[in-house]
């Protein structure tokens, strides 16, 4: 299955696997049966959004959880500064980092 899942913080809506139902308030039967109904917790496949995170910050996230910068030569003056930038901004959740580095988000 699949669909389009959004991380709030980061204004990013990437269409993402469903990998595992984790939660469900209304029934276990329906975690057993990996059933997807409106507000369970769903595990995802976290590749889309290490790519976008990647790419907008210019940064790489290492097996480790640490954010390495990555430099673009061939870039223009003015796109180097707004990569600067961000990268002094990029930070994140060591929880979410953890996610990240493994492929999967809850």
């Amino acid at each position: 299955d699949t669909g389009n899942f959004s991380w709030g913080t980061q204004v990013c809506t990437r269409k993402v696997r469903v990998m595992d139902v984790m939660y469900n308030a209304s029934n276990n039967e329906l975690v057993r049966t990996k059933t997807l109904v409106k507000g369970c917790i769903v595990q995802v496949d976290a590749t889309p959004f290490r790519q976008y995170f990647e790419q907008h910050n210019s940064v790489s996230i290492n097996k480790k959880g640490a954010l390495d910068k990555v430099s673009k030569k061939e870039s223009s003056q003015k796109v180097q500064k707004k990569f600067a930038k961000r990268q002094e901004t990029a930070a994140l959740d060591p929880k979410i980092t953890e996610q990240l580095t493994f492929g999967r988000l809850l």
